[in-house]
């Protein structure tokens, strides 16, 4: 191929190369919209799963302080029953023993009132945890609702965007060459979406290793198309 048509070549690959660039990076958004997304609502439903333990916690302490007053109500029958038999009694061993019975059963009434004492402190710093966490978590809802939206906003945007990108790629990959550019988008593939890559100070900007000098000399000869010795990409130097 003459020199005039490889550099021709060259200058449309400098051209798709910028287009293949913006649609790398724009993928590469595209794919990382739903990984956010999948992200935001697994710590949502984390936080939320949070507030259900606080809930069933709650739950739980209510039966409890629920039974303890059953109990206490049993337990406070049993004494005035105690107390209406009282004086029925007629030896002092029966009062002594009813005495006794009854001292039994105020001690187990103030174990139980102390229980549902403790179970109504715990309820009271659960319900302002709860509610804490219900706003905290209706405010993170209308957050995650917001973010969702602006995403798809994104989403629809770059879609759009890449519509006119592809179109584009599609114009300027007609002036290439089919071999040549059957080379490029095999290296696309395989590197990141980099296939053409400039030489600096004898570097290549792809891998930044060393560019031989005669490779540099043979990419301004324009006789071909040149690849770098490490990573395989396309070469090639802005005419001064």
């Amino acid at each position: 191929m003459p020199q005039a048509a490889i550099k021709k070549q060259t200058a449309f690959l400098k051209e798709l190369q910028t287009i293949d660039t913006q649609i790398y990076n724009f993928k590469g958004r595209l794919d990382e919209i739903p990984l956010v997304i999948v992200a935001r609502n697994k710590e949502f439903q984390e936080q939320k799963t949070g507030l259900n333990e606080l809930e069933e916690k709650q739950k739980r302490l209510l039966l409890a302080r629920k039974d303890k007053e059953i109990e206490l109500g049993g337990k406070e029958e049993n004494m005035k029953k105690l107390q209406g038999q009282l004086y029925q009694l007629k030896t002092n061993k029966e009062y002594t023993a009813m005495m006794k019975e009854m001292d039994g059963l105020k001690a187990d009434n103030s174990r139980i009132e102390d229980a549902i004492l403790d179970i109504m402190l715990q309820l009271d710093v659960l319900k302002n945890d709860v509610n804490k966490e219900k706003t905290a978590l209706d405010e993170k809802e209308k957050v995650l609702n917001a973010e969702k939206i602006k995403l798809s906003d994104e989403q629809k945007g770059i879609d759009q965007k890449m519509a006119v990108l592809n179109g584009k790629h599609k114009q300027i990959a007609e002036n290439i060459d089919r071999k040549i550019l059957k080379i490029y988008e095999r290296i696309l593939k395989g590197k990141d979406g980099l296939a053409l890559v400039k030489v600096i100070d004898g570097s290549c900007q792809g891998c930044f290793m060393n560019v031989r000098p005669q490779t540099v000399n043979e990419i301004r000869m324009y006789e071909r198309i040149i690849t770098c010795e490490m990573c395989s990409r396309i070469l090639y130097e802005d005419d001064d």
